[in-house]
């Protein structure tokens, strides 16, 4: 009898697990399909995002954001009349930060690169997170500040937690957290996605919120143009040039 009881604990356990990873799986792809579908995700190879960052005090920085297959990207932002560039080309990541007094580009190392790998990743976290080396798992349906949401957790292929919050109406991000890096320091921090619209076929969000725990305030992506399948040469995701030869944000 007891042997035929931990039989069928083990037995329903391995059903669970293998529930609750289709359950994660069937999310994954519901997202895919809510956003546009991998057929037309797929067929968009690079892209062209730019708006404003909103920082503290109403304190505002033009950017431009570019991305290109699989993991490649180049971030650019005004502040103080100069011009901050970040890159990523797969493999080295660098940073150039003239208002730091900074006016050479410095390479990107430790947890700051693997941050930015992350956000290089053309098609988010999410899509095909075994091949990445990640693990996700459905974590139960929520209400998110009024809004009922699937939550998945994600286990980084470097052993860091993180969590996705999905509408359980629309299956489209509501907000993601884990660990960032701020100043060289890990800390918690949250990411909340709003005001989706369609380019080249496909849903991006055009309203991000960054938060980090402890630290005062946020900062506000807004998103008013994105350009699909743009001509971005691999060039534009090397090594900076440094400030004083460096470009100004490119014309959308």
């Amino acid at each position: 009898m007891i042997r035929k009881t931990l039989a069928g604990l083990v037995l329903a356990g391995l059903v669970s697990t293998v529930a609750w990873a289709q359950t994660a799986d069937e999310l994954i792809e519901k997202n895919v399909q809510a956003k546009g579908g991998r057929e037309k995700i797929n067929a968009i190879s690079t892209v062209r995002m730019t708006g404003k960052m909103t920082l503290g005090q109403g304190m505002q920085a033009p950017f431009t954001l570019e991305m290109a297959r699989p993991d490649k990207m180049r971030m650019e932002f005004v502040v103080q009349g100069m011009t901050g560039v970040q890159t990523y080309d797969g493999k080295d990541g660098w940073m150039l930060m003239p208002f730091m007094g900074k006016t050479d580009p410095e390479p990107i190392a430790g947890k700051q690169l693997e941050q930015l790998q992350e956000q290089a990743d053309f098609d988010g976290i999410l899509v095909d997170y075994k091949a990445k080396g990640h693990q996700v798992e459905f974590a139960g349906k929520e209400d998110l500040e009024g809004t009922p949401a699937y939550k998945l957790k994600i286990t980084k292929k470097n052993g860091d937690t993180g969590y996705y919050w999905l509408d359980a109406d629309s299956f489209l991000e509501l907000k993601a957290s884990g660990k960032t890096n701020v100043n060289g320091q890990d800390v918690e921090g949250e990411s909340w996605f709003g005001d989706f619209k369609e380019s080249g076929g496909v849903l991006f969000a055009h309203s991000i919120e960054n938060k980090a725990a402890g630290a005062p305030g946020s900062m506000v992506l807004t998103i008013d143009k994105i350009e699909v399948n743009p001509d971005l040469p691999a060039t534009r995701f090397s090594k900076p040039e440094p400030a004083a030869k460096a470009a100004g944000a490119p014309k959308p």
